[in-house]
């Protein structure tokens, strides 16, 4: 079950826009099968039940997994998660959308700016396209959420005219993401050889954590310094912290890798799509296999 998690927007919308972006999302859906995507039974309904889905992602303070699989995830009905945050690092998410074949139209999405909609909607819909249905999960966040900016772009364009805010918005937030995901991997990095230095008995847990808190104030600046600020994602992981940082790079770990790819072949997503389909990839199944696969593709 894949999580949509660019960073949500804190910023909310009128009554009125509310039942705007319900029929944005029902033409947007329309556009997505105009260019070949086969139609889901996401966002078909709207749901009642609740505003948005509450998960409380945490990992230890020393500790940095490398997707959002393998943090702990406790599950939340509300604000607040009760966990001990002098023992864990602590990432409260309220999601708009959870990839599921099924997802409804929340309250939270329904409300959120146009921007976030239209970009929510296709990353979610081609999480169930075939080509992507089985690749590694960093790999699929990074693909999905690539072509979720440049569909959601394509739609601001024909619906709103190339002159329109909407569409100058989206236009550059696929490039925006690479900048924030450049800065993510680099911290990413940097982070997870301090802990090994921890476990393998070369820093103290003392200089660690300090170095750590460091590292967090150096990377708020750089990537508060992403300009002009992104339409549908935050800039910075929505918790600075290991929880917030290890899901972050789940979706940017292998986006600067398929943004060359996708710039390699033309700026089409009809190749990228299929250049990642199981029948492209053949025995490429592993994330690293699938890595050296794209590798090969784009020194063609």
């Amino acid at each position: 079950m894949a999580v949509l998690a660019l960073g949500g927007m804190s910023a909310a919308v009128s009554a009125q826009d509310a039942d705007a972006n319900r029929e944005v999302i029902e033409s947007l859906r329309r556009f997505e099968e105009s260019l070949g995507l086969k139609p889901t039974r996401n966002f078909e309904k709207r749901s009642d039940k609740e505003a948005a889905s509450y998960r409380c992602y945490y990992t230890g303070k020393l500790e940095l997994p490398r997707t959002y699989d393998e943090l702990e995830l406790r599950q939340v009905k509300g604000p607040g998660c009760g966990i001990d945050e002098t023992r864990y690092d602590v990432f409260y998410y309220a999601i708009e959308a959870v990839a599921s074949g099924n997802t409804p139209v929340t309250a939270s999405l329904e409300s959120a700016p146009l921007e976030r909609v239209l970009v929510v909607v296709p990353h979610e819909d081609l999480h169930d396209a075939r080509e992507l249905k089985d690749l590694p999960t960093a790999v699929a966040e990074a693909a999905t959420t690539l072509m979720g900016f440049h569909t959601a772009a394509a739609f601001a364009r024909e619906r709103y005219g190339a002159e329109s805010a909407t569409y100058q918005n989206l236009a550059r937030e696929a490039e925006l993401f690479l900048q924030k995901a450049e800065i993510v991997n680099r911290y990413f990095d940097r982070l997870e050889k301090l802990y090994k230095d921890v476990r393998d008995g070369r820093t103290s847990v003392d200089s660690a954590l300090a170095a750590k808190a460091e590292a967090y104030e150096q990377l708020q600046r750089e990537c508060k310094g992403i300009s002009p600020a992104p339409a549908s994602f935050n800039a910075c992981p929505a918790a600075m912290n290991n929880a917030g940082l290890a899901f972050d790079a789940t979706y940017t770990r292998y986006y600067p890798l398929l943004y060359k790819l996708y710039v390699a072949q033309g700026s089409d997503l009809a190749p990228l799509l299929q250049a990642l389909s199981p029948s492209a990839r053949g025995k490429a199944k592993s994330e690293s296999e699938v890595a050296a696969y794209l590798e090969n593709l784009i020194a063609r």
